[in-house]
């Protein structure tokens, strides 16, 4: 019987959450294969889109990425937003807010969400964010029980304020820490 692995790594922006791909669109686009060399039947438990960075898990147990994705373990989200967001707007957000979700409307549902109080302690991105400038940001955690395709950026922009920068900071117990952009960890288990 083979003994099941598993990874935490930290999603750099601008890589996909799979392995190479045999789409030809896709050549040009950054792997996660490019960040270490996983066993044969790796796969991402759940997924961070292009764009988004930040927390995620691999394995090569089935069982344990079902076990994850269920809604039984919390995601954390740490989100720039466009603007100055206000007590309304995370008021709604927490409520849930009407989401389209697979060419259908989705009402999320109620989820934690705070503004964080300083600007949270992520590693330097490659990502070109506008900056003050041209009008204010303010930082938000959100955190979920569910995880639709681009959810908390569908989210914050149903409430008026378009997220600029995404990084997931939690996945039940394990906090991102310290990890950079690119990190791999083998662990013996995900969670506790």
């Amino acid at each position: 019987m083979c003994k099941h692995r598993h990874f935490i790594i930290y999603k750099p922006y601008r890589f996909l959450s799979q392995f190479k791909s045999n789409d030809s669109k896709q050549q040009k686009k950054h792997f996660l294969g490019e960040l270490h060399d996983f066993p044969e039947g790796t796969m991402a438990i759940g997924r961070l889109d292009e764009k988004s960075e930040g927390l995620l898990f691999l394995t090569t147990n089935g069982q344990t990425s079902d076990f994850i994705n269920s809604q039984k373990v919390e995601k954390e989200y740490y989100a720039q937003v466009n603007g100055d967001i206000t007590p309304e707007a995370i008021e709604q957000l927490k409520q849930g807010v009407e989401i389209g979700f697979n060419g259908k409307k989705y009402k999320t549902k109620p989820c934690k969400v705070f503004k964080l109080g300083a600007l949270p302690e992520l590693p330097e991105t490659t990502q070109k964010i506008r900056d003050d400038r041209h009008g204010p940001t303010s930082w938000i955690s959100v955190t979920l029980n569910e995880g639709k395709f681009r959810q908390v950026r569908k989210m914050t922009s149903a409430v008026g304020f378009p997220t600029l920068r995404l990084a997931r900071v939690r996945i039940g117990d394990v906090l991102i820490d310290s990890m950079q952009p690119g990190d791999v960890i083998e662990v013996s288990k995900l969670l506790r």
